[in-house]
């Protein structure tokens, strides 16, 4: 018998100052039963770190990235359909990056793992025509720690100011320095 998702409901309130966007927004994730809290939770920081201001242009929404591979973890389409923002989690391989630039306005990749400085120096040079990517590091210790926030039910309040976050409940508070490698 195959294992079903899990279904985690989170609560975000949102104050981005480096892009003035400020709102709540309740968000419902179906962790596939191979993915940890650290992944879940990177997936939700990025829902965060890019939700947009308005859903003129489409709303982001979490994608099939681990059942699909033709999809990202998170993307934004606009009203016809096309890709206007493709996000990734991780650390997908370049074939997969060169793919998705293309078909979207912007690729984003979030990666976390004590391993992700060694992936990306192996695929740094493959990825430099895609000019639309960018690629952030996560400390490792910070994902661990922000992975420590997981409950079925979540109320948090995520604080975003010169590219450092804040994401917090109403016990803990993690802060997060995000790297742009690319």
């Amino acid at each position: 018998m195959a294992l079903k998702a899990t279904i985690f409901k989170a609560q975000i309130q949102l104050a981005d100052m480096d892009r003035q966007i400020y709102g709540d927004h309740a968000v419902t994730i179906a962790r596939h039963p191979s993915e940890t809290d650290e992944r879940m939770m990177i997936r939700l920081l990025a829902y965060a770190l890019n939700v947009p201001a308005d859903t003129t242009h489409g709303a982001l929404e979490l994608a099939k990235g681990l059942w699909d591979t033709d999809e990202p973890e998170l993307w934004q389409r606009d009203l016809t359909g096309q890709i206007d923002h493709w996000i990734d989690i991780g650390q997908p391989d370049d074939r997969r990056l060169l793919k998705a630039a293309p078909r979207s306005e912007r690729v984003s990749v979030y990666t976390y793992t004590h391993s992700s400085p060694i992936w990306w120096k192996g695929i740094e040079g493959k990825l430099a025509r895609a000019s639309n990517l960018q690629v952030w590091l996560i400390a490792h210790e910070q994902s661990q720690a922000l992975a420590r926030l997981a409950q079925r039910g979540m109320q948090l309040q995520v604080t975003v100011q010169d590219q450092t976050v804040w994401v917090g409940d109403t016990t803990q508070s993690v802060e997060i320095h995000l790297e742009k490698l690319k």
